[in-house]
């Protein structure tokens, strides 16, 4: 069985660790920004790589068309309908069309309203990850629940109609 390519689709900085904790710290990943990022969180996310197994992390508009076709690819994007943030929302929904396309699509959440939430078990671990984003650091010292919990969902689609 070959192994799996996990692809990490963050808009912002900071949304690796918010919604994907639990997988950037088990399994190695690449991970996606959108473009329209500024200079110090590209570079706070840049240390990311000192604490975790990161193969690749890249600033752009789109995913680049090899990672398309990269055999065993788990793609995660924001979740497009419990997502709040615009940025969010457009990431999500590319992740919605890449999953009625038949790609390996999970879904997450970085503002935990989503019913699929859980507990962090090693949040103290997450708190410290989260610590790198230091521009971002009031977000969480009074909102805990960007290190205390994470989520994940995958979508089913049916090309036919299921009656009673």
């Amino acid at each position: 069985m070959s192994e799996k390519t996990i692809i990490i689709v963050a808009p912002h900085p900071d949304d690796e660790i918010i919604g994907c904790f639990e997988v950037v710290s088990n399994y190695k990943t690449m991970i996606l920004y959108d473009s329209d990022t500024p200079q110090l969180r590209r570079e706070e996310a840049m240390k990311l790589k000192d604490k975790f197994d990161i193969n690749m992390q890249v600033f752009m508009v789109s995913i680049p068309q090899p990672w398309l076709t990269i055999p065993n690819a788990v793609f995660f994007f924001p979740d497009p309908i419990y997502e709040v943030h615009p940025v969010h929302r457009r990431w999500g929904q590319v992740g919605e069309m890449m999953a009625r396309a038949g790609h390996n699509v999970v879904f997450y959440n970085t503002i935990m309203n989503a019913p699929y939430i859980h507990e962090v078990i090693n949040f103290h671990e997450k708190k410290k990850a989260l610590d790198v984003f230091e521009s971002q650091k009031n977000m969480w010292k009074w909102d805990h629940k960007y290190f205390l919990f994470e989520g994940y969902t995958k979508w089913c689609f049916s090309n036919e109609i299921m009656l009673g």
